[in-house]
């Protein structure tokens, strides 16, 4: 999908994830997803915690895959890791307006 459309960002996340970190009045690319995609001219992903692995899009940009089980908001331990990532990627200036 990213080589057809060449996206600025893009998140694979519940309904219900999204729902909680970016309500309606709230603006889409402010939060993390289970995978969370930049382009590159949003800049360079940070080194970022463990189990978190993040993995280049040929010279498009980087995806950033928080676990490699299926991410659950039920999941305290799921919820607590994508807060850790997505305050170190904010302080980054990752997560934006789109």
């Amino acid at each position: 999908m990213v080589r057809c459309w060449e996206p600025a960002w893009g998140v694979v996340a519940s309904e219900q994830y999204r729902d909680q970190k970016s309500p309606s009045s709230g603006d889409v690319g402010t939060f993390v997803g289970w995978m969370t995609y930049f382009s590159r001219q949003w800049g360079e992903v940070p080194s970022l915690p463990a189990p978190v692995r993040v993995e280049p899009v040929e010279d498009l940009g980087t995806l950033v895959i928080l676990t490699g089980e299926q991410f659950t908001v039920t999941n305290p331990e799921h919820v607590r890791l994508a807060t850790e990532v997505h305050q170190v990627l904010d302080a980054a200036g990752l997560l934006r307006a789109l």
